[in-house]
């Protein structure tokens, strides 16, 4: 996990600064608003046991939740000034593409949380109903 987050990163550290070099048709560059560059996109949450206790499951749920809560300050954060007017397209673009990723990432956390859980769910034995 651990890795695939450091790669997913580098990535995005690569992609922003590829996207920085972009000019816009209004000669702007592609890069967040300062006020923008200044919000924090949380961590994901850490990586759920294979396989997960339901004890883990609970406390992985806290964590999941927490991290919900935290992308979308972000989003609001990064999202604060889009309609303000005073921006360029070169700021717009990067504010969609940096609120798109937190989106792709809080999906990947939510996918990898519900996979933890249908597998603990397949493991239990059938009930009687």
């Amino acid at each position: 996990m651990k890795k695939f987050m450091f790669i997913a990163g580098l990535a995005l550290m690569t992609s922003m600064t590829a996207t920085a070099q972009e000019v816009m048709e209004d000669g702007s560059k592609v890069v967040l608003p300062l006020e923008a560059q200044s919000c924090v996109l949380p961590t994901a949450p850490p990586p759920i046991p294979d396989p997960a206790t339901k004890q883990e499951l609970i406390e992985a749920k806290k964590h999941v939740t927490q991290f919900q809560v935290d992308v979308e300050a972000y989003r609001t954060c990064i999202n604060k000034d889009a309609e303000s007017g005073n921006l360029t397209q070169g700021n717009l673009l990067a504010i969609t593409n940096a609120h798109d990723y937190s989106v792709d990432m809080e999906t990947r956390v939510a996918n990898m949380f519900n996979e933890a859980l249908q597998k603990y769910k397949a493991s239990l034995p059938p009930s009687n109903g």
